[in-house]
Order: structure tokens, then sequence, then C-alpha cells
């Protein structure tokens, strides 16, 4: 059975880190975009960042680039997000989610995108 399966969120304050990971189960993430995305109540989803598994390229939201991190294992089984410098403004349901390779500069659209993990709640507050 093909599974993405996110974990690693939580109540965090602002400033403060979180380590965000998608394990793929059933499958392998070699061959695929892996991005990620956020949504907030009443808000559009957001994507964050991508990774493509051709070249390593990684991609980010102008709203998180330079705090936030994108990577993955040796064995493209499992991608992390590294979030630093956390605002309130970051608070939401991440996804993972895969999509085929060649998307490029269109990795932010959501609807590109096949498979998808349940999501993680991440809450920055003080």
């Amino acid at each position: 059975q093909v599974q993405l399966v996110e974990s690693g969120g939580g109540l965090v304050q602002p400033g403060g880190s979180l380590r965000l990971s998608c394990a793929a189960s059933g499958f392998t993430l070699d061959g695929y975009a892996i991005g990620w995305f956020r949504q907030a109540p009443g808000k559009e989803r957001e994507g964050v960042s991508c990774i493509s598994s051709s070249d390593g390229t990684t991609y980010y939201a102008d709203s998180v680039n330079g705090r936030f991190t994108i990577s993955k294992d040796n064995g493209w089984n499992t991608v992390y997000l590294q979030m630093n410098s956390l605002k309130p403004e970051d608070t939401g349901v991440y996804y993972c989610a895969t999509a085929p390779l060649g998307y490029g500069s269109s990795w932010y659209k959501w609807r590109l995108y096949d498979y998808w993990g349940q999501g993680t709640q991440v809450t920055v507050s003080s």
C-alpha cells in the first residue's frame, strides 16, 4: 500500500525550531518531486518547499526562504523539512506530497501532486 506519513509537528514558541519528516511506505521517493505544503484555517493550501529526486534541486516559498531547509535521507525513503526561526504565520497543517518529475518552477501548484500524507499540525504561539 502506497503511503506518505508525516510526523514531527507540535507546539513551539516564536523563534523556535521543528523538524518534520515525510516517510514513504510501499514505494521509494526516488523518481518523484516531493513537496511540502501547508494550510491554515480559512486559507488556501500553500507550497512551502520541494526537492527533486532527479538532481536534488530544491525550491522554497519566499516566505520561508532562509529559514526552512528541505533534505532527504540517503535512500530516498524519507524527506525532511527543518524549520527554524518559526513565526506565528507558519502555523498550519503541513502535508507532504509527491509529483512526477519535470514541473520545475511550477512546484508550488498543489494540483500537480498525486499522493498526499495525512498532515501534521504545526502551531507557533507564545
